[in-house]
């Protein structure tokens, strides 16, 4: 007499990939903490003690529901992957640059956002360089996410200065979008009077971001990282 027997599928991903989503989950929720205190501060005191563990808990959770629908759409894995690093780079880029508009508005020279640099062309504001710096910070951190984590990339027979340099050449013109879509938009009127000029900074920060890490994803999926 033969017994039906039931197969249950385990979730794909291994102990490392939830371990990253933990460590990410972690660092999105510290990170979007100051951007919060910025664009909410009514927000941020209600929720400061929550924010971390809250992220903690829910991106490894959505990992393992994207391992269970990955069974039927295989894509939907490494997108999952591609959103929880593309979120936390966003952060990096947007966190960072929350801490330097805060130091810099503290600090003894009081040096406000849209005051100019310099002028090559057309004005530069202090913003132009504070979003430069936390885009390369951000990028850093994106190229050892996305090689080891999101991607997978296990090309051995691509020198790592060849893989490099075509991350170079990609990053280079996502920052190049990132900065001058920020910038532009930065620039352009708000036109409204209840919001601070850092609050549209950092939404202009974030359009900015949303471009060039939609072409980064691109360029290293299709150029740097293919196997």
């Amino acid at each position: 007499m033969e017994t039906a027997s039931i197969s249950v599928s385990s979730p794909i991903g291994s102990r490392r990939d939830y371990f990253f989503g933990i460590i990410s989950g972690f660092a999105i929720g510290i990170l979007l903490l100051p951007i919060l205190k910025t664009a909410k501060p009514e927000l941020f005191f209600s929720l400061k003690f929550v924010i971390v563990p809250i992220f903690t808990v829910l991106v490894p959770l959505a990992l393992v529901i994207a391992s269970w629908i990955s069974y039927r759409i295989p894509l939907v894995w490494q997108l999952a992957k591609f959103i929880i690093t593309g979120a936390l780079n966003t952060l990096v880029d947007i966190g960072t640059l929350s801490y330097m508009l805060f130091l810099a508005s503290v600090s003894s020279y009081h040096i406000a956002s849209n005051d100019i640099l310099f002028t090559l062309f057309v004005p530069i504001a202090f913003f132009t360089l504070y979003k430069g710096i936390s885009f390369l910070i951000a990028n850093t951190n994106s190229y050892f996410w996305n090689k080891y984590w999101t991607f997978g990339a296990s090309n051995t027979q691509k020198k790592s200065s060849t893989e490099f340099i075509q991350f170079l050449i990609i990053s280079f013109i996502g920052f190049i979008i990132n900065i001058s879509i920020s910038s532009l938009i930065f620039g352009a009127p708000y036109g409204t009077n209840r919001m601070s000029i850092d609050q549209w900074a950092l939404i202009s920060a974030v359009i900015g971001s949303i471009v060039g890490f939609t072409w980064n994803f691109i360029g290293y999926k299709f150029f740097v990282f293919k196997i």
